[in-house]
């Protein structure tokens, strides 16, 4: 039997340690939280998965919590103008729903299973000393742990990192007595505010601790009106700021939020990071090499909801590459090619996100106008949040954009 380490108990360690453990591995999860730490400790993350990624816990039949956690059908777009009207405003619905499931939730029920299903949990903050002793008594050592120490080990790729700071201050709200968009009362989807120049407001229902619930997620441009987080540390100012941002500049869904209220004392989060890709082996002093996880290698800014996805993609494509294996030796080849697998998956999600992070060039303002109009660009480009590899055919290139537009037209008005 081989023995696997995996540190780290996010959504790519803990889908992969439950996927090996489920195919007979012997499975060592460290992680620096207990599943009862975890749980009432505080929010992570917005983690909105859509059918692809959610799929990968069915084939695993780790999907304990689908039938709780409400269904996002739907993804729609509002642009802001400077008087803070609302010109832009459409909702495309997804092929398959998506869902969001707190991370607070979903890690340590995972986590509790894992151990329930013998897998051996260790509770201690690794560090570089600690995997160079366990890299010669595991045949493979993997990092899913995405912060701290451990990550230095893992050089940023220049040529696939085009920003060295971060691109957006970021701001997370749980609340309770959100109402519905009037629009759409019938069914739930991801809300998405740009407001050009200042940033974003994300608002998703979720599943979290105590129930039903939804997110307000801020995205502020570094310096700009949303960047006020930094130095809060009050739960209820973080949420009183929050509502006076959304009153100022999305005084729509400032509407439906005037009741809301904290879901709980850790339902709020801020920070920021510089969206980064790097290389995926780690060496370690004693010559041992180590394989970078999910966003250890590839963390992307979370303004297009890849992260949660993108880490169950990386662990359902490493899943695969490690069984395939057998029983030969996990070297250096075998961790690249293993990481290109995955890049191959994830690059798509990459390129998109950090196009979305800078200043919307023309033609995809026109692919975002036209979309209000054309149910049928609301649809695609919402379906392009499951399947981003779909915008190399009509996002990034103004020629693509413009001939799909003038197609979506012609189909609409029988022209065609």
């Amino acid at each position: 039997m081989r023995k696997i380490l995996i540190v780290g108990a996010g959504q790519s360690g803990l889908q992969l340690a439950l996927g090996l453990q489920s195919r007979g591995y012997e499975v060592t999860l460290m992680s620096n939280r207990t599943a009862d730490e975890i749980r009432s400790g505080r929010v992570m993350s917005t983690q909105v998965m859509f059918d692809t990624a959610l799929q990968h816990e069915r084939d695993l039949q780790l999907n304990f919590w689908e039938s709780q956690a409400p269904t996002i059908d739907g993804l729609g777009a509002s642009v802001a103008a400077p008087d803070s009207s609302r010109p832009v405003d459409w909702v495309g619905k997804l092929d398959g729903y998506g869902q969001s499931i707190d991370q607070r939730v979903k890690m340590a029920g995972w986590m509790e299973t894992f151990t329930q299903r013998g897998g051996q949990l260790v509770i201690h903050g690794a560090a570089v000393s600690d995997l160079d002793f366990f890299a010669r008594t595991y045949d493979l050592v993997m990092v899913a742990a995405g912060k701290g120490e451990l990550v230095s080990m893992f050089g940023r790729d220049v040529s696939r990192s085009p920003y060295d700071a971060p691109q957006r201050a970021l701001a997370v709200s749980y609340v309770h007595g959100l109402g519905p968009r009037p629009e759409h009362p019938d069914f739930d989807a991801v809300r998405c505010n740009l407001v050009p120049g200042v940033g974003e407001l994300f608002v998703m229902p979720t599943l979290t601790t105590s129930g039903r619930a939804d997110i307000l997620f801020l995205e502020g441009i570094p310096g700009g009106p949303l960047d006020v987080f930094q130095g809060v540390k009050d739960p209820a100012e973080h949420l009183s700021l929050t509502l006076e941002l959304m009153e100022r500049f999305t005084p729509w869904e400032y509407e439906r939020a005037r009741k809301v209220e904290l879901t709980d004392a850790g339902g709020t989060l801020a920070g920021r990071y510089a969206p980064t890709v790097r290389n995926p082996i780690g060496r370690l002093p004693g010559g041992g090499l180590v394989l970078g996880v999910a966003d250890v290698v590839v963390a992307n800014d979370p303004i297009t909801g890849q992260g949660s996805n993108a880490a169950a993609k990386c662990a359902a494509s490493y899943l695969d590459s490690i069984v395939a294996h057998g029983d030969r030796p996990f070297d250096e080849a075998w961790m690249r090619s293993t990481f290109d697998g995955y890049w191959d998956i994830v690059r798509h999600a990459t390129k998109w996100t950090n196009a979305m992070l800078g200043v919307p060039p023309e033609h995809v303002l026109a692919l975002i106008g036209a979309a209000g109009r054309f149910p049928a660009v609301a649809h695609r480009f919402a379906n392009g949040f499951n399947d981003p590899s779909d915008f190399e055919n009509f996002f990034y290139e103004p020629e693509k954009t413009y001939a799909y537009l003038a197609q979506a037209e012609a189909e609409a008005t029988g022209t065609a």
